[in-house]
This record gives C-alpha cells, sequence and structure tokens, in this order.
C-alpha cells in the first residue's frame, strides 16, 4: 500500500466492511497464534492485499470487524494506516461474540452509512486482471435492479476450490443456486456489492449472508458479474503456499 491517490470511478461505492473476524479453523496450525488475515501471502499479510483491491477504486471508509486475536489485527490495522492513501478511514468492528458474515455486516451498518458499500472477505487472494476487480463490480451494479451484486469466478479458474460451484447466471447477470446433482459454473469469489435495503428485516445477532442471498434470489434482486484476473481461495495451508506461488509469478496450471 503507498500512499498514491487511488484510482477514482464516479459510481463506486466509497465505504467498504472487509470480514477478519473468524477463527480460521480450516488454516491451523497457522491461525493458532494469530488471526487468519495476518497470515502471509508473498510476505504481506491476507488483508493488505484485500485493503489494495477495495482503496484502488477510491473507497474512503473501510470497516473491519474483528474477533479471533482482535489485539493483533488492531495493532496491525493502526500500523497501516500511515501507508494508506490519504483520507481513507480504517475503523474496527470488534465483536465479542462471533456473529457470522451477516450479523458481522449488519453490526456495522452504523458505520457504513445508508449507500450501497463493498463487503470482502480477508482469505482470498484476488489479482486484477485488465480492470480493477472492485471497479468491475461498481460498474455493473444497478441499485435499482439489484440488492446484492458478487463477483464470481468461473470453476475452471477458481485456483485451491474444487467441488461443484455455487451459482448458475443467466444472461442478464440474475443469479441462481445450485440445484441438487448440477454442477454449477461459477465460484462466490468472496467480494460484493450490498445494499443497505437487503439488511430490511434481517434477524438479530448470529447469521449467514447467505440466508439474505436467498432472499434476493426469492425477489430476482440478486446478480453476478465474472472476474477477469486472477482468484485463490486462502483458507488452508496449502492455499497460501499456492497463493505464494501465483503472486510471485511461480504457478503453472499445467505443470
Amino acid at each position: 500500500m503507498t500512499r498514491t491517490d487511488p484510482i477514482r470511478f464516479a459510481g463506486a461505492p466509497r465505504t467498504a466492511m472487509v470480514l477478519a473476524a473468524g477463527l480460521g479453523t480450516r488454516m491451523r496450525p497457522l491461525t493458532e497464534t494469530r488471526p487468519k488475515p495476518l497470515v502471509d501471502v508473498a510476505d504481506r499479510p491476507l488483508i493488505d492485499w484485500t485493503l489494495d483491491r477495495l482503496t484502488e477504486t477510491g473507497v474512503r471508509r473501510i470497516v473491519v470487524n474483528t474477533h479471533h486475536h482482535a489485539d493483533q489485527m488492531r495493532a496491525h490495522l493502526d500500523a497501516i494506516r500511515p501507508r494508506l492513501p490519504a483520507g481513507v478511514d480504517l475503523l474496527e468492528s470488534h465483536e465479542d461474540d462471533l456473529l457470522e458474515t451477516g450479523g458481522g455486516v449488519a453490526k456495522a451498518l452504523p458505520l457504513l452509512g445508508d449507500a450501497p458499500f463493498f463487503v470482502s472477505n480477508a482469505d482470498q487472494l484476488l489479482l486484477n486482471g485488465p480492470t480493477p476487480a472492485a471497479e468491475v463490480l461498481a460498474r455493473a451494479f444497478d441499485p435499482e435492479r439489484m440488492d446484492a451484486l458478487l463477483l464470481l469466478v468461473p470453476m475452471p479458474y477458481a485456483l485451491s476450490v474444487g467441488g461443484t460451484g455455487d451459482f448458475v447466471m443467466d444472461q442478464t447477470g440474475r443469479l441462481r443456486r445450485r440445484r441438487e446433482r448440477e454442477v454449477a459454473p461459477f465460484l462466490y469469489s468472496g467480494l460484493q456489492i450490498l445494499s443497505p435495503a437487503l439488511f430490511e428485516e434481517a434477524p438479530a445477532g448470529k447469521f449467514s449472508l447467505n440466508l439474505l442471498f436467498d432472499r434476493a434470489i426469492e425477489r430476482e434482486r440478486l446478480y453476478g458479474v465474472v472476474h477477469d484476473g486472477a482468484f485463490v481461495a486462502v483458507g488452508t495451508p496449502d492455499a497460501v503456499r499456492l497463493a505464494d506461488r501465483v503472486v510471485r509469478g511461480r504457478y503453472d496450471r499445467i505443470g
């Protein structure tokens, strides 16, 4: 991160949340003594790669939720504030009890404001293609039609991830869930734009964003757009090593 002026796109959200509170159980033993977002990839903590994706598109306020080893995360946020682009506020939303993805965002809504905002997992590596990943989302987001817009990865390009995918997308970008015994072509990357309207009548306390995604599907207001760069889901020690190779240009899909 540097203090250079970020890329500006007039339609991009100016607020964002980074989900960084989880226990990182699949990442053990790396997460026994530190939070998962502070695990290094190419000599940088995972969360720093995430913050790059957000600030380069002009985000001015970023909220990070904390729980597991919160003191370490708090110290890291304090250390990197001076290196963020000028004018970017970096705030903490601490959770005494884990609230899952939906509950964590709902708790932070007073800090996020009443306009659409980015939400990003902190355990994925997104490298830009021709257009910055967050800008791809921002240019496609239409609040008149959408309560949520998810950045999707074609399954053949979802490094470190197997399985049968998450979503099917129609020609307009509208999403539905993969049906039983169906292979879906797209994986949800963990980066998205959400409207505050998505959280109307949301439950109190702990819940998953998937609950709200399903409600948006019922209203035909869940959409997707395809990522045109590299993606690694960094959920295990092996995936950390893979992400490191991708960043350093040492990954060969064939070899």
